[in-house]
C-alpha cells in the first residue's frame, strides 16, 4: 500500500492508527533469503516492484509473485513466458498474461487511468516491445493511446494521428531498422519523447544498434533515449512524465 492509501483508510475506520503505524514502521523490505521485496518502493516513488521473470527459479518466481500480490494487492512482471503464467496462476487465479508483450500481471479493479501517454511504432514488427512499453504505462495509472505502424516509409499514417500524439503529456516511439522514427516526431509535438530503439531488421541492424545509435545522434529536441528493447523502461519513463502533467491540470488556478 502507498501512503495514502494507508491514511485514506485509517480516515475511513478500516484501519486502526496503531495499525498504520505498525505497518509505516515494518522493515522496508522483505527477506526471503534469496531475494529482498522493496515492499516500501511505492512509498517513495509512487510505484510498486516490477518483476523480471526471465530466469528466475519457478519456486522462486511463485513466492515473489505471491508475497507482493499480498503485498500490493497486485503484482506486474516482464518478460514473462507462457510456462511461468501457467505456473503462477496456480497461487494467484487472478493472474493474466499477454503472450505479445509477455507481461505477467493481476491488477486492483477498478484502477483509475489518467492522462494521455501515446505509444507509437514504426512497424508492426515492434509492437511487443511497444506493448511492454503500454502495458506498463497503464499498470501505473496512464491512459495509453496506440499509435501503431505509423513508420517514416509512410509518412501520411503518422500526419494522420498528428493531432492525438500532441495531444498527449508524452510519447513513447518504438522503432527498429534505422530508428528514425522519434526523430521525425521529435520534430512536430512539443512533448518529450521516449525513443525505443527495437532489435527489428537486417544484418546491418546489428539487433538494434543502429536504432540505438540514430536515436542517441537525433538533431530533433526533446528526445530521450532507453535501451535496445526496453519497452518497461520507456512505460515507466512516460508514466512519471504523465503523472506530472495530470498533477499541472488538477492544480486551482491562480
Amino acid at each position: 500500500m502507498e501512503t495514502h492509501e494507508i491514511l485514506e483508510k485509517v480516515r475511513e475506520g478500516v484501519m486502526t492508527v496503531e495499525e498504520a503505524e505498525g505497518y509505516l514502521r515494518r522493515k522496508p523490505f522483505v527477506d526471503m533469503g534469496y531475494a529482498r521485496l522493496d515492499t516500501h518502493r511505492e512509498i517513495r516513488s509512487g510505484f510498486p516492484e516490477v518483476v523480471f521473470c526471465s530466469g528466475k527459479a519457478d519456486e522462486h518466481l511463485l513466492d515473489i509473485y505471491e508475497t507482493l500480490y499480498k503485498e500490493n494487492g497486485e503484482v506486474f512482471g516482464t518478460r514473462a513466458s507462457e510456462a511461468q503464467y501457467e505456473l503462477v496462476r496456480g497461487r494467484i487465479p487472478e493472474i493474466t498474461y499477454n503472450p505479445v508483450s509477455h507481461i505477467l500481471k493481476a491488477e486492483k479493479e477498478g484502477k483509475q487511468r489518467r492522462g494521455m501517454i501515446a505509444v507509437c511504432t514504426a512497424g508492426t514488427a515492434d509492437i511487443p516491445v511497444a506493448e511492454e512499453a503500454a502495458q506498463a504505462a497503464e499498470y501505473f495509472g496512464g491512459r495509453v493511446e496506440r499509435i501503431y505502424d505509423v513508420g517514416v516509409s509512410g509518412l501520411h499514417r503518422l500526419l494522420a494521428s498528428l493531432e492525438a500524439i500532441q495531444s498527449a503529456n508524452c510519447i513513447v516511439a518504438a522503432a527498429g531498422m534505422e530508428g528514425a522514427l522519434a526523430s521525425v516526431i521529435g520534430g512536430l509535438v512539443d512533448k518529450p519523447v521516449i525513443a525505443v530503439p527495437t532489435s527489428v531488421g537486417y544484418g546491418a541492424n546489428f539487433k538494434g544498434l543502429s536504432a540505438l545509435l540514430t536515436m542517441i545522434n537525433s538533431c530533433a529536441n526533446g528526445i530521450a533515449v532507453v535501451n535496445i528493447d526496453n519497452g518497461y523502461g520507456a512505460g515507466y519513463i512516460a508514466a512519471q512524465i504523465n503523472r506530472l502533467g495530470v498533477r499541472h491540470d488538477e492544480k486551482p488556478n491562480g
